[in-house]
């Protein structure tokens, strides 16, 4: 997995940093997968200065419902159908969701050509498609908002292909059977278990997306132990009761967390349009001097999971 930030910037865009849109992209070999986290205003323009292609975008997970996150989503949509895309796409997000996207295509005369699914959710699980499982989280916001922890299941260990050889099993497609963990029956009537053979599983990866938010109850469970948390750090540490007076979190508030939650890396975004770029460096080194493992996000910056 990798994430690829196409906007940064709290409320409003500035000349380097567009408003919240984040890719996640699960792509490989055997696999596709283009998710993107929230979508304001500009996400579809960013999108054309990467490598990726909105045809092979899958699933959009909404925040909340302000327009920094939100405003990009009826342009792409609609663009996406004008390319002569036919992929199907599922939304999910608040309520309130549904009728923003049907009431902004309607009345501006647009449709999709493909088929457009809009899922309405609440706390809990949201889907798992037995690769990986997302759960929503509510965030401390004006309004309603969720945060997203991603989770790859454990993947099975390898196959000891040589105990198997030396057990009279010939390699072909009892090995993949074996490989799924399942038992098989030789011709000589002996049973084999494909768990005796393979390795220890592979933890799978976790990552948790936060929403727009202040000092939440559901931050720690959704954090626990996660690679990377993506976390927002509107302002600094000097004006942190203004930050959660209007549901946002400061530096200190985002890194404190992250060393509670044990995350792996903490990285910092939705950055408050006061800070330039030297502004921004005080909001790394404010995180860092209590998480040192602490990232901040610039637009189009890369990070792999």
């Amino acid at each position: 997995m990798e994430l690829i930030f196409l906007g940064t910037s709290a409320g409003v865009p500035t000349r380097t940093r567009n408003v919240t849109a984040i890719l996640l992209n699960l792509q490989h070999p055997t696999q596709s997968g283009l998710w993107l986290f929230d979508c304001g205003e500009g996400t579809q323009h960013q999108l054309l200065h990467t490598a990726f292609n909105p045809g092979k975008l899958d699933k959009i997970f909404i925040s909340h419902l302000h327009g920094d996150h939100l405003f990009g989503l009826p342009g792409l949509l609609c663009s996406r159908s004008m390319s002569g895309i036919i992929q199907p796409l599922t939304i999910y997000g608040p309520h309130g969701i549904r009728e923003f996207v049907e009431t902004a295509l309607r009345i501006s005369g647009s449709w999709t050509d493909y088929p457009l699914e809009i899922v309405e959710i609440g706390a809990g699980e949201i889907f798992d498609d037995g690769l990986r499982k997302v759960t929503a989280y509510p965030m401390e916001h004006p309004l309603e908002c969720y945060g997203y922890r991603i989770e790859e299941h454990d993947k099975l260990g390898a196959l000891n292909a040589q105990a198997l050889k030396a057990a009279g099993v010939p390699p072909g497609p009892l090995f993949q059977e074996l490989k799924a963990g399942k038992t098989i029956m030789l011709d000589d009537g002996r049973q084999i278990n494909g768990a005796d053979y393979l390795a220890v599983p592979v933890p799978g990866k976790a990552l948790a997306i936060f929403g727009d938010t202040g000092p939440c109850d559901a931050a720690l469970e959704l954090a626990k132990g996660v690679d990377v948390m993506v976390h927002e750090a509107t302002l600094d540490m000097a004006m942190e009761a203004k930050a959660n007076s209007r549901g946002h979190s400061s530096t200190r508030q985002a890194a404190a967390l992250a060393r509670e939650a044990g995350v792996g890396k903490l990285i910092i975004t939705h950055v408050s349009s006061r800070y330039d770029d030297k502004g921004c460096q005080h909001l790394l080194r404010e995180c860092r001097s209590i998480f040192p493992a602490t990232e901040l996000a610039n637009d189009f910056a890369v990070f792999s999971i």
